[in-house]
């Protein structure tokens, strides 16, 4: 066993970039207990999934937290949504708004916002999907009143809610590593904040709601089939405890929309779509790069100083390097929020720095993908041809999009917090490296901290590349085995374990594996397994079952559009209606072949 573990030692050292900066402990992705002899699978009901007692992690609420949130305080809930008001008062008054009229394209100079009214959707239109969470939850209504004419008309561009001054902002970016100046919501309409009974401020933003001043040749519009990946991607993401922006609803319509998905000349025509999300803040890196590239530097302080004094509360508005400490919490929140990804096996395909919020939650959900066969070369873009925003690169794209993030702050710090920000950005590597450790150790089950245990991590790994092992459910088929079924490699209703298990070295893996969780004082195997299944979700939105709904979608059956995202709101559970969808099967054979681009 050890003459060929040093084996596989060498032949890793062996491998120059294995070991670059995101890759010591990731390899591939950035990178006496009880004894049960059966695999319990705990599955729940569409009922039961709001009363699961089991515990949760707690970067999530528990499942049982649901049911009571929903139908609590159901009599407090608002049913008029002309009562809903919103408000564009902060903003405006914080911000010079641009002084011109209308959508048409053009350049925009000293201002981070235009005025920009919505173009309703050409009807009839049809509610496709709602998150009840989100309505009730964040937004305080009813969701029965989703139901309503009215709100079809509010949630897509069609009527403007009381308080309502749409804004189209002003944004530019690196895309795919070059500067593509002004950039902007070429389909978006922000339609105020919202503050909930709860305290907390919402931006309302409608995607896919017309043109604006920053469409440049697009029409504005969003499709069906990326409206509903950003639908239940967004809330898909949210479960799994990232940090991301919501959605509210999805409203389709027949309005003919003309689309080159592949850009190969072939355009269709498909059908407009507009989602209604919310976050925090819809502010990005482009945010600040615009107006920094643009010379305008007063009014690059002045969306600074707002940000910050919105949402970084712990920044005294006195400090004098307030700046530079607005930088180290997005260095620090970055890394994190890219190893939360890491950790599930997302991929946003898309990792431009218009793409990347200031608030680090996840935004824009176009091109994106959960690894299947593990590669640290899964690319969920069709238009990534050099693979640049591949599943191994995001912690790569995040460092270079900190990089142009300091670069945009250069005019307004001195040359002693310049130097000190690029300190700071080379602590980055090490942050993402700590938490991306925390996460794996917690996905396999290890408590404390031995020295082997990032070896173990790269070990497993190497061997998910080597074998093509779904990313998923190799991890969540660690978590149900029980200590017997490993011991004895009793895989036979494990196909993602009996995959790993093909790898000449992996009898040596187990046995390290086994030998840690043994040393693991008052460590049961059933405590074990379940807090491995907290931590290594069942379900995720797979490429293939988020074609099958949008096939289904596009001939108006939303019924797996609804079914995805009541499973998808519950990742972590087996559930009956999932198991006989296959969603935790192997992926169909017609799978392999599927595109994601990002003409939408």
């Amino acid at each position: 066993m050890y003459s060929q573990l040093s084996h596989f030692q060498i032949h890793l050292s062996a491998s120059g970039d294995m070991w670059s900066p995101f890759k010591v402990m990731l390899i591939a992705l950035v990178a006496a207990s009880s004894f049960t002899p059966v695999c319990v699978l705990e599955f729940c009901s569409d009922s039961e999934c709001h009363s699961h007692d089991a515990t949760a992690p707690s970067s999530r609420p528990p499942p049982n937290a649901f049911k009571s949130r929903w139908n609590a305080s159901a009599s407090n809930l608002l049913r008029d949504l002309d009562r809903f008001t919103v408000s564009c008062k902060k903003l405006i008054e914080a911000f010079p708004i641009d002084e011109g009229e209308g959508n048409y394209a053009r350049p925009v100079k000293n201002c981070i916002f235009s005025k920009s009214v919505p173009t309703p959707l050409k009807g009839p239109l049809r509610l496709a999907a709602a998150s009840k969470e989100v309505i009730e939850d964040m937004l305080d209504l009813d969701v029965a009143v989703t139901r309503s004419d009215d709100f079809l008309h509010y949630a897509s561009g069609g009527r403007l809610p009381p308080g309502s001054v749409p804004l189209a902002h002003r944004y530019g970016g690196h895309q795919f590593g070059s500067w593509a100046g002004q950039l902007g919501d070429g389909r978006a309409h922000s339609l105020g904040q919202y503050t909930n009974r709860k305290g907390e401020v919402w931006e309302l933003q409608l995607k896919g709601s017309g043109k604006t001043p920053y469409s440049r040749s697009g029409d504005g519009r969003a499709v069906i089939r990326s409206s509903v990946r950003e639908f239940l991607g967004s809330e898909a993401m949210h479960f799994l405890g990232v940090p991301t922006s919501r959605a509210a609803s999805l409203i389709v319509s027949e309005e003919p929309v003309k689309r080159d998905q592949f850009y190969d000349g072939n355009v269709k025509t498909e059908r407009g779509a507009v989602v209604l999300r919310l976050a925090n803040s819809w502010f990005r890196i482009g945010s600040l790069e615009i107006l920094s590239q643009s010379g305008e530097i007063d009014l690059l302080r002045q969306l600074l100083t707002f940000v910050i004094d919105e949402h970084f509360p712990s920044i005294h508005p006195d400090d004098p390097d307030r700046y530079l400490a607005f930088y180290s919490a997005l260095v620090n929140e970055t890394a994190h929020l890219i190893a939360r990804w890491t950790s599930v096996g997302f991929a946003h395909g898309v990792c431009n720095t218009d793409n990347f919020s200031l608030l680090s939650v996840t935004l824009d959900y176009g091109p994106f993908g959960f690894v299947e066969s593990y590669s640290p070369h899964f690319v969920p873009n069709t238009s990534d041809d050099e693979g640049r925003y591949a599943v191994g690169a995001q912690a790569d794209a995040g460092l270079f999009n900190l990089g142009k993030l300091a670069t945009a702050l250069g005019p307004v710090l001195s040359e002693k917090q310049q130097s000190e920000a690029r300190e700071l950005l080379k602590g980055y590597v090490d942050i993402y490296h700590k938490r991306t450790h925390q996460l794996f150790k917690a996905k396999l089950g290890l408590l404390a901290e031995e020295e082997d245990d990032s070896y173990l991590i790269a070990f497993l790994l190497k061997m998910m590349e080597e074998t093509r092992s779904d990313f998923t459910m190799t991890f969540r088929q660690l978590s149900e085995a029980s200590f017997q079924q490993l011991l004895y490699r009793n895989f036979t209703q494990l196909w993602a374990l009996q995959d790993l298990s093909s790898y000449k070295l992996f009898p040596d893996w187990l046995s390290m594996y086994q030998l840690r969780l043994l040393r693991q004082e008052n460590d049961s195997d059933l405590e074990r397994q379940q807090r491995m299944k907290n931590e290594n979700p069942r379900y995720v939105l797979r490429n293939w079952m988020a074609e099958s709904a949008i096939s289904k979608a596009e001939k108006n059956d939303f019924s797996e559009v609804e079914l995805l995202h009541h499973v998808l709101s519950f990742p972590f559970i087996t559930q009956k209606a999932a198991e006989k969808a296959g969603y935790a099967e192997r992926p169909p054979s017609w799978a392999k072949g599927l595109k994601v681009s990002c003409s939408s």
